[in-house]
């Protein structure tokens, strides 16, 4: 069994890479698209949207509410996409090991 105080070292070691990756994952940008690549979400590790692309074809004002749809759906698979990598970084840096559930800050 680890003496405490090689446990606490191991805690501020994780805590380090974490915090790392969290910065590193904060500068990635991520793209979320719907409507078959019709309107594009650019988002940041931070789940920040930086950019919204839309193709000129479905700017038509009697189907707004078809746009803001697509936006939403656009926004959701950004959001999805930078969860999966959030996942993948946390399972490399952990090497697969269960945390119970263990949230990230942001």
């Amino acid at each position: 069994m680890m003496n405490l105080q090689g446990i606490m070292k191991q805690a501020q070691q994780m805590q380090k890479k974490m915090e790392e990756m969290q910065d590193k994952l904060a500068q990635e940008e991520i793209e979320g698209v719907s409507g078959g690549g019709m309107v594009k979400v650019i988002m940041n590790g931070k789940f920040e949207i930086k950019k919204i692309s839309i193709d000129p074809s479905l700017a038509v004002a009697d189907e707004i509410d078809i746009l803001e749809d697509l936006l939403v759906a656009a926004g959701n698979d950004a959001r999805a996409k930078v969860d999966a990598k959030m996942q993948e970084s946390m399972g490399a840096m952990t090497g697969g090991m269960n945390l119970g559930g263990l949230k990230l800050p942001f």
